[in-house]
């Protein structure tokens, strides 16, 4: 028998990445040497003292049972303390926060929550694609793409957006581009959710990701009332992405809502994985990222500036980002055509394409690879360029 599939799922573009592997992938299997730019999953490993604290948990049985999908009581308040130290804002651990299966399940989930067919639902292009897909699209929603251009430092005009939309989603530091946004720009994008009765949604799942001076703020310190939600994940900050352990605070209707939508389709985190939360967030002091943070970041920020050294080098105009362990590359001609090229010589890209239209004419790049391995995806750049 053959099932068509249903038409919401018809409305999805094909997936673009899932190409990618499929040819790297038949790379491999020719006994190419592959460096790997393109996927956004930290090759440094889980630091040592949350490993370690995550096998002792494992020998509690209590943390073998089914969790709370609303998150146990000690990680929401454990949440909550982090925010009041690293942001000074306060929140009800009691109603305000939701701990989440990976940032990505609540950012879509919220649209589940609010979202009614056929209502717009407003998202960044280029972006995340969880945004207008598994959102949006998934809900039966009409996604509104609105351009993130180079000359506004890829931040939307808000002025210039859909006044009747339901929702929209913002993200800083930005995946793909490694753009930031100060809190200027965040209190003026909560005034205006509030005039046009617009929920706000804050991917901030790159907030401790920053380098050089620049530190980045949480839309929860500007909100102008209600209507704000934002969401966080142990993934990027500790080097967790395989956990699927992030968190949403805000609202207390709005996390109210996207508690009641957990309820019926998972039944929360893993307990032994909500205490490793507990215990990571618990590192910080004042505010101030812990060693194992710090250490991580000197990481990224040293194979982020041999990338841009050697970049500029081959005569790219590049500006190193302050935030993520993203490089946003604006290439010359189609992006899908460039990501072959740099691919004929064993090195992997991501066309940015794949995150809108307006990601075409550039490719993203992670620096997921040691500084050796950068240096000589360099010298192959050099040769097919």
């Amino acid at each position: 028998m053959v099932f068509d599939y249903a038409n919401r799922l018809k409305l999805l573009p094909p997936y673009l990445f899932a190409e990618i592997e499929e040819k790297v992938e038949r790379k491999r299997k020719e006994g190419v040497d592959i460096i790997d730019f393109g996927i956004g999953d930290p090759d440094l490993p889980t630091p040592r003292p949350i490993v370690e604290f995550i096998k002792r948990e494992l020998d509690d049985p209590g943390n073998h049972r089914y969790p709370s999908s609303a998150g146990e009581a000690d990680t929401r308040k454990a949440i909550a303390q982090w925010y009041k130290e690293r942001f000074k804002v306060d929140v009800d651990p009691n109603g305000e926060v939701a701990i989440l299966i990976g940032s990505k399940e609540g950012l879509a989930n919220i649209c589940r929550a609010f979202v009614n067919p056929g209502e717009k639902v407003l998202a960044p292009d280029p972006a995340y694609p969880v945004y207008a897909q598994g959102g949006a699209l998934l809900t039966d929603a009409v996604p509104v793409r609105f351009p993130l251009l180079p000359e506004r430092g890829f931040l939307p005009d808000m002025e210039s957006l859909p006044t009747d939309a339901r929702m929209v989603y913002l993200n800083y530091p930005n995946n793909p581009t490694g753009a930031v946004c100060d809190e200027e720009f965040l209190l003026g994008a909560s005034r205006w959710c509030i005039e046009t009765d617009t929920i706000l949604c804050y991917d901030n799942a790159y907030s401790e990701m920053t380098f050089d001076d620049y530190i980045a703020p949480s839309a929860l310190q500007v909100a102008q009332g209600d209507g704000t939600i934002e969401f966080g994940s142990m993934s990027k900050t500790f080097n967790m992405t395989g956990y699927r352990i992030g968190y949403a605070v805000g609202d207390a209707d709005l996390i109210s809502g996207l508690k009641k939508v957990k309820s019926q389709i998972d039944s929360g985190a893993p307990k032994f994985l909500q205490r490793a939360v507990t215990m990571a967030l618990g590192a910080y002091e004042g505010g101030e990222r812990p060693q194992m943070v710090k250490d991580n970041i000197a990481v990224y920020q040293r194979r982020r500036n041999v990338l841009v050294t050697g970049l500029r080098r081959l005569g790219f105009k590049v500006d190193p980002p302050k935030g993520t362990f993203y490089l946003w590359l604006k290439v010359d001609g189609p992006s899908l055509e460039f990501a072959e090229r740099l691919l004929s010589a064993g090195v992997v890209v991501t066309p940015g394409i794949g995150f809108g239209r307006n990601g075409e004419g550039y490719v993203r790049m992670a620096t997921t690879q040691p500084v050796e391995r950068i240096e000589e995806a360099l010298e192959r750049m050099a040769k097919v360029l």
